[in-house]
């Protein structure tokens, strides 16, 4: 019992200090990807021909995004644009109309019902035409630049990445990946309503640590080629090492009350724990015991994925059958045969 609690503290303190330890070394990062990629030159430029191919992939990485310019540009536009604008919006804007709609009406009564109806349309008119589509549209760009900073970081490891066998099979890991993450993230909610709160709120801070560290990790894992079952193995057999790596973006998105704001927070946090997720040395010893967090949405997941594809091969297969002359002659249609 001692041994297995010491390991769950030693577990837990590492994956804390991988995933903050790890920012710190953005700033060296684009240095080594350009040594890397001196070091892959230098051995490819042997005849006339390599070399006229490396001056070609040279160019072509000078037109690509350094990894800390990637970086500003997630924290700009999440933070600078977004978060920004909702401040000034609700902070700023806000507070002093209705600072001056009560200098200009005076009659408290009358301002308290004039401000409620033009609040309601002002915030309303607010959502719908600047953060919704602003929030479609970070979710989009935040996507790119998320695999932009994932693929440069995993370009410092001098690894080739590890491609799926077919698209197919890559279209099916994305499918089921977010399929069983948004029912992941449903069960967390749904703890942290039990009944004792400080027992719900714990356990519900475990799952959003593991579904953060699977979101971090992901990156990395998918370059290895490593499929979703391995990955979700990995975490569930080392939990406490992964709950301690999701720890602390988990605890910094939880601050803020609106969801709208704890996005925008996550959105600038996440490339930063990509970078510590490439950079981890995850530990080689299993823990204790296996924690099987993920069982029940694995199998919520393939049923789901599974009726889905049964249904859709079943819908194709109907409609080239309803497309594809019949192999039979139709009775009607058949010849009699000569009398001999």
């Amino acid at each position: 019992m001692t041994d297995s609690v010491r390991a769950f503290v030693r577990n837990v303190a590492t994956g804390i200090k991988d995933s903050i330890l790890g920012i710190g070394t953005i700033t060296k990062l684009d240095a080594r990807i350009q040594q890397k990629r001196e070091e892959q030159r230098r051995r490819r430029a042997s005849g006339p021909l390599a070399q006229r191919r490396a001056q070609s992939e040279d160019r072509k990485h000078e037109s690509e995004p350094k990894l800390a310019s990637r970086i500003f540009q997630c924290c700009a536009w999440n933070g600078g644009v977004f978060w920004l604008s909702l401040f000034l919006f609700y902070r700023v804007f806000i507070p002093l109309l209705q600072t001056l709609t009560a200098r200009i009406i005076g009659d408290p009564s009358l301002h308290g019902n004039v401000w409620s109806w033009l609040e309601f349309i002002l915030t309303s008119v607010f959502s719908a035409l600047w953060v919704l589509p602003l929030f479609v549209l970070s979710k989009i760009v935040n996507a790119i630049w998320f695999q932009d900073i994932a693929d440069l970081a995993f370009e410092v490891s001098g690894r080739k990445a590890q491609p799926f066998p077919s698209v197919s099979k890559i279209i099916a890991d994305m499918l089921f990946n977010l399929l069983l993450q948004a029912l992941f993230l449903i069960q967390g909610m749904i703890v942290s309503l039990f009944p004792i709160d400080a027992i719900g709120q714990m356990v519900s801070l475990l799952h959003m640590s593991l579904l953060y560290s699977l979101y971090c990790f992901e990156y990395r894992w998918f370059n290895h080629g490593i499929e979703m079952h391995q990955r979700l193995s990995n975490i569930e057999r080392n939990w406490p090492y992964y709950f301690g790596f999701g720890l602390p973006m988990a605890l910094l998105t939880a601050l803020p009350s609106s969801y709208i704001i704890s996005g925008c927070l996550f959105s600038i946090l996440f490339p930063l724990f990509i970078i510590s997720a490439n950079e981890a040395k995850t530990p080689v010893k299993l823990y204790h015991f296996q924690l099987r967090l993920f069982s029940l949405v694995v199998l919520i997941s393939n049923k789901l994925f599974h009726k889905t594809v049964h249904l859709q091969s079943s819908l194709t297969s109907s409609s080239s059958m309803e497309k594809l002359p019949s192999p039979h002659v139709s009775p009607t249609r058949q010849r009699p045969l000569p009398s001999q």
